[in-house]
């Protein structure tokens, strides 16, 4: 076994998605909580370092790919950014992308180690292929992560323990949310990247309707973009005790509301791993793509998994990107409202 990564500090890479980044926190917080000398700088989005706040020897370097981190020359800036400041001992490449590759190869030259996140690609090909599916659970993203660390002579167990305590609302959060009492707070985040993972919106439209009518319910609902705010602003405004939070607040703000929350109900999306990483139950809403392919948030039970499942078509795709083959969305066009509403109950 190699030598623990211990005693110095290990670099984590994980630039993008918000939901993968926010993935890699859980398997950090139990490497950090199992070995008390480590330390771990992570580079992700800058945009991103409100999920690390409040973890012990947890430092967060931004990354600026648009920026001052462009290009090679500016990847290369990045090493020697982090080569001057820290004392890196290993470095732990949870992404495998060409950005993440080159700056774990500077390093490597001056006799780093590095150990990369197996991502199973030929598992997931055999997941999602239209013939000859291999319908099977593949290894957790979460787990691959653990995997990486491990590989560096880090050992850890991953349980499912939330990673943070509900936060107390910040105060713009208070201003439009109000204070949490005896209401049942239900986030909704309808929203999705691409088509093949959203819930049609007049579907969960019923969905809010039925919700909202229950006494001593609040519903939240999560979106960015103008677009998606204009819809939910809209939507809340034809439901009683419904909030639209879309494009209102910074992600610390939109954290502490979060954390609050009694239910989340959301897509195969980012959202789901905010919740999970505060022990939130999710009600998540799976159409082209699958549990199976290791993306179920973190703590979360597949019992709380909406989809159908008898589609020999599922899933598609291990992202959703890919245009629905048999033309009618039949994965999403068939699941209920009541199959959302039943597991949102209390």
């Amino acid at each position: 076994m190699a030598a623990a990564a211990t005693g110095r500090t290990l670099l984590v890479f994980r630039f993008s998605a918000l939901g993968d980044m926010a993935m890699t926190i859980p398997v950090m917080k139990q490497a950090l909580d199992s070995h008390p000398d480590l330390q771990i700088v992570f580079v992700s989005n800058k945009n991103w370092g409100a999920l690390t706040e409040g973890i012990p020897r947890l430092t967060f370097y931004p990354a600026d790919f648009k920026g001052v981190h462009k290009g090679i020359p500016g990847l290369y800036r990045l090493f020697r950014e982090l080569r001057r400041q820290f004392n890196i001992a290993a470095v732990a490449d949870l992404h495998n992308v060409l950005r993440s590759k080159i700056v774990s190869t500077f390093f490597r030259l001056t006799g780093v180690r590095v150990r990369t996140i197996d991502k199973g690609r030929a598992e997931k090909k055999a997941l999602t292929r239209q013939e000859n599916k291999v319908l099977q659970p593949l290894t957790s993203t979460i787990e691959r992560y653990a995997t990486v660390f491990r590989q560096l002579g880090i050992q850890l167990e991953m349980g499912t323990k939330p990673v943070f305590s509900p936060r107390e609302l910040t105060e713009a959060a208070r201003a439009v949310v109000g204070a949490k009492g005896l209401e049942k707070w239900i986030g909704i985040a309808p929203f999705a990247t691409y088509r093949e993972k959203m819930y049609p919106l007049e579907k969960m439209e019923e969905v809010i309707a039925a919700l909202s009518s229950r006494p001593n319910h609040k519903i939240l609902l999560f979106g960015g973009g103008k677009n998606e705010a204009a819809l939910l602003q809209e939507l809340a405004g034809k439901y009683p005790n419904t909030v639209s939070l879309a494009g209102r607040f910074s992600l610390k703000d939109e954290l502490t509301v979060i954390s609050q929350l009694d239910r989340m109900i959301s897509m195969d999306s980012a959202n789901m791993h905010l919740a999970s990483l505060f022990g939130v139950p999710v009600v998540s809403v799976w159409g082209a793509t699958h549990p199976f392919a290791g993306f179920m948030g973190y703590g979360q039970s597949e019992s709380d998994a909406v989809q159908i499942n008898d589609l020999p078509c599922r899933p598609c795709s291990v992202f959703g990107n890919k245009p629905c083959f048999r033309g009618d969305h039949a994965c999403m066009e068939w699941i209920k409202p009541n199959q959302i509403t039943e597991k949102a109950g209390f």
